[in-house]
C-alpha cells in the first residue's frame, strides 16, 4: 500500500491537522531514517535481531509462567536459527509458503514464528480452541503447505494439510537437523507477506489479513521511538529511565495483540512471560513471582483488579504499566483503577489486525491522564475523519469514520480482493469502521463501532457469523445477535430468536447448539425469544442511526 508523502506545511502543531488536505498527521517525532529503505531486502525476524545490542541481553527472552523455565537470548536466537535450517532443508519450506500454527502460548511458539519469518515463510497462527469447521474455513483462505499443531489440536485440522505435531520426534528432529544445516541467505522484499492473521474484518465471516515484513518493521520502529521518548523525558526530569520491561502475556499468540507484543519484546531486548490461558489468580501470582513490570490487558482485567480482594493479598509493587487494548476503556473504570493502584500507569492503545495492531496510544504519565482517549496517532501514520455517506473529511472535534494511512496498514485480505478494495482505497487509506474524533490536542477518541463487532473480553465476535450458525438450526426461523453490556466481559453475545412454528426451543438449547459450532469465546451467553426481528430503520428504537444491519432494539415482545 502507498505510504504517506512528507507532511506539508500548514499543519497545526497542537492537533496535527492540516486544513488544506483535511488530514491529521502524527504528532510523534520520528528520527530521520528510522525506517529502513523500502528497497532493502530484510525479514521482520532479521530486523528484530538487528535492533538488539551487540552484546545480547543477560536477561531471559522468554519465560514459561507455569513452570518457570526460562530461555536466554543466546539460546533463543540459536534455537530460531537451528529450526530455520530444519524447516528449509528437511521440510523444504521456501519464501511465500504459508505455515498454519495452532497451539497455546508455549515457549516453542515464538521460536517457530521467528524461524518461519527468518526464511521468508508466512506465519499463520490460529486459535487452538476453534472447531474443525472454523479451521477448514481458515485453511481455505490462507492455503497453508504445512501445519504445526499442539497434540490436542492436530486431529481437528483438515486432513488435506500435512501436520507436524509440536513436541513430537518429527518436530524435534527439524531443530537437530537444522543445527548443522543453516538455510542459505534469502532475499525477501519488505512488501512480501510475513504473517496471515485472522480477523472478522469490518463485517461478516473471518478474513485472512496479510501483514508484510514492512508492516512489522514499522511497528518495531514505532515501539523503539516511543521508548526513546519516554527515556528522554525521564532524563529531562532528572529521573532514571524505565528499566527493561518484564512483560506478562496472558494473551493468545494467535491474536494480533499477543503476536505483536512478543515481536516488540524480542526486538527491544525485554523479557516476555508466557501464559497458556488467562486465569486471574495465576496472573496475580505471575506478577509477584517474576516481578512483572508491564501487563497488556483488556478493560475487564482492570475491573477484576479493582473488585478483587485477592489482588490485595499479592505483592504487585513491581507493576509499573498496564497497556489496555482490545476494547475501549471507560473513564470511570480508569479513575477507579487509579484510586486503587496509584503507582500503576495506564497506557491506553487502539489498533486493528488490519493496522498491524497499532493506530494510537498514550505515552507517559501526562498523556495517560487523558481518560477516555486512546492516545495520539502512532509515528509514520496519517488519519482522516470522514462522513461515511459522503466521503467529506472533517476537522478536530467532529465525529466520523476514522481512516488511516501509513506503513502499518495491511497488504490486504488474502483471497478476497473485493473486501480489500472495500476496506483500503487506491490511495492507501484503511477504513477502520470506527466512529471517532480527534480533539484540539490531537488525542483520538473512539465513540462507537460502525462495524458492530461484539467485544467479549477483548475478543472480536462477529454477529453475522453467529446469526449464520443460529439460522442453520431447524427450529429457528430468524435470529439477530447483539452485544449485551457487561461490566466484567465488556459485552456478551446475546441472541434474539424467532422460533419456527411447532418448536419449543429453550434458551439453553440455543446456547448449546451454538457452542458446538464456534470457539468458546464466541458462544451466545444470553437468549431472548421474540415474535419478529425488526428489519428496517423505522422499526428500531435507534432509528437506524447506530447500524445498518437487522437488530432487535427493544423488540415488540420478548421472553428471557
Amino acid at each position: 500500500m502507498p505510504e504517506p508523502a512528507a507532511a506539508p506545511a500548514g499543519i497545526d502543531p497542537r492537533s496535527g491537522f492540516c486544513a488544506a488536505t483535511r488530514i491529521f498527521h502524527s504528532l510523534r517525532s520520528s528520527s530521520a531514517g528510522s525506517l529502513p529503505p523500502e528497497s532493502l531486502p530484510v525479514t521482520a525476524a532479521a530486523y528484530a535481531f538487528s535492533l538488539l545490542a551487540s552484546a545480547l541481553p543477560g536477561r531471559p527472552a522468554l519465560v514459561d509462567a507455569a513452570t518457570g523455565i526460562a530461555v536466554s537470548y543466546p539460546s533463543f536466537i540459536a534455537s530460531v536459527r537451528s529450526l530455520a535450517g530444519g524447516l528449509w532443508s528437511s521440510l523444504g519450506l521456501r519464501p511465500g509458503d504459508v505455515a498454519f500454527v495452532v497451539a497455546p502460548s508455549r515457549l516453542k511458539v515464538p521460536v517457530l514464528h521467528f524461524a518461519l519469518m527468518s526464511i521468508g515463510a508466512v506465519v499463520s497462527p490460529a486459535n487452538p480452541a476453534s472447531t474443525p469447521e472454523e479451521y477448514a474455513h481458515q485453511v481455505a483462505l490462507s492455503r497453508p503447505v504445512v501445519a504445526f499443531a499442539a497434540p490436542e489440536v492436530a486431529e481437528k485440522l483438515p486432513a488435506s494439510v500435512s501436520c507436524v505435531v509440536l513436541g513430537s520426534d518429527a518436530y524435534e528432529t527439524l531443530a537437530s537437523v537444522g543445527a548443522g544445516a543453516a538455510p542459505p541467505p534469502v532475499v525477501v522484499k519488505q512488501s512480501d507477506t510475513a504473517a496471515v492473521l485472522y480477523s472478522s474484518g469490518t463485517t461478516g465471516r473471518v478474513k485472512a489479513v496479510a501483514i508484510t515484513h514492512r508492516n512489522l518493521t514499522a511497528l518495531m520502529c514505532t515501539h523503539a521511538e516511543n521508548r526513546k521518548r519516554v527515556a528522554a523525558e525521564a532524563t529531562e526530569a532528572g529521573e532514571e529511565p524505565p528499566p527493561p520491561a518484564v512483560t506478562l502475556l496472558p494473551l493468545p499468540l494467535f491474536h494480533v495483540f499477543g503476536f505483536m507484543m512478543v515481536l516488540r519484546s524480542v526486538s527491544m531486548g525485554d523479557t516476555a512471560v508466557l501464559m497458556e490461558r488467562f486465569e486471574f489468580g495465576a496472573v496475580l501470582r505471575a506478577i509477584e513471582r517474576y516481578r512483572v513490570t508491564l501487563l497488556p490487558a483488556a478493560p475487564p482485567v482492570l475491573v477484576a483488579m479493582i473488585k478483587s480482594e485477592e489482588a490485595r493479598r499479592h505483592d504487585l509493587s513491581s507493576l509499573l504499566v498496564i497497556a489496555v487494548g482490545g476494547a475501549p476503556l471507560g473513564r470511570e473504570v480508569a479513575e477507579r483503577f487509579a484510586a486503587v493502584f496509584p503507582s500503576v500507569q495506564i497506557v491506553q492503545g487502539y489498533g486493528l489486525t488490519e493496522s498491524s495492531g497499532s493506530v494510537a496510544a498514550t505515552i507517559g504519565p501526562e498523556e495517560s491522564m487523558a481518560y477516555g482517549s486512546v492516545g495520539k496517532l502512532a509515528s509514520h501514520l496519517q488519519g482522516k475523519i470522514v462522513v461515511p455517506a459522503t466521503g467529506e473529511a472533517l476537522g478536530p472535534g467532529q465525529r466520523g469514520e476514522l481512516w488511516i494511512r501509513g506503513p502499518l496498514v495491511m497488504k490486504g485480505y488474502v483471497g478476497d480482493d473485493k473486501a480489500t478494495a472495500e476496506t483500503v482505497d487506491s490511495d492507501g487509506w484503511l477504513k477502520t469502521g470506527d466512529l471517532c474524533y480527534f480533539n484540539e490536542d490531537g488525542f483520538l477518541y473512539i465513540v462507537d463501532r460502525l462495524k458492530e463487532l461484539i467485544k467479549y473480553k477483548g475478543y472480536q465476535v462477529p454477529p453475522a457469523e453467529l446469526e449464520h450458525t443460529l439460522q442453520s438450526h431447524p427450529g429457528i426461523a430468524d435470529a439477530a445477535v447483539i452485544g449485551y453490556p457487561d461490566e466484567d466481559a465488556g459485552q456478551l453475545p446475546m441472541a434474539f430468536i424467532v422460533r419456527q412454528p411447532g418448536f419449543n426451543l429453550t434458551g439453553q438449547q440455543v446456547m448449546d447448539y451454538v457452542a458446538k459450532h464456534v470457539a468458546p469465546y464466541k458462544k451466545v451467553r444470553r437468549v431472548a425469544f421474540v415474535n419478529a426481528i425488526p428489519k428496517s430503520p423505522a422499526e428500531r428504537s435507534c432509528g437506524g442511526s447506530l447500524c445498518s444491519r437487522p437488530c432487535p432494539w427493544v423488540p415488540p415482545s420478548f421472553e428471557l
